[in-house]
């Protein structure tokens, strides 16, 4: 894989989420934000997604995506994807998961 080829996905996947006026997508210097919280990003020639623990979990126990560790982001589950393939659904259920507010957070 090349780097114009993993340049090419991801900027598919941006033009994807901003076609989407309900998205709120914002492209930061770090990768992909909504309501300004990172959900996806790349790491050399994978795509890094924020996902619940279950779904991070079952992506790995499945081969799908390998682990990372990010420490700027404790709190959340993240989950290296290299099959470009598999990118903009990882990429969208990321988003909702990052976007949805929290449980409680206006009571």
């Amino acid at each position: 894989m090349t780097n114009q080829v993993v340049t090419d996905a991801y900027d598919e996947i941006v033009v994807l989420l901003s076609e989407d006026a309900d998205a709120d997508v914002t492209v930061g210097q770090e990768g992909l934000l909504v309501h300004g919280q990172l959900f996806a990003f790349l790491d050399a020639y994978d795509l890094v997604v924020a996902l619940p623990e279950q779904r991070v979990n079952d992506l790995l126990h499945r081969g799908v995506g390998r682990t990372y560790t990010d420490a700027e982001h404790p709190g959340r589950h993240w989950v290296r994807i290299s099959d470009i393939e598999l990118w903009p659904e990882l990429a969208q259920e990321s988003h909702t998961y990052v976007g949805e507010p929290s449980v409680g957070d206006e009571s």
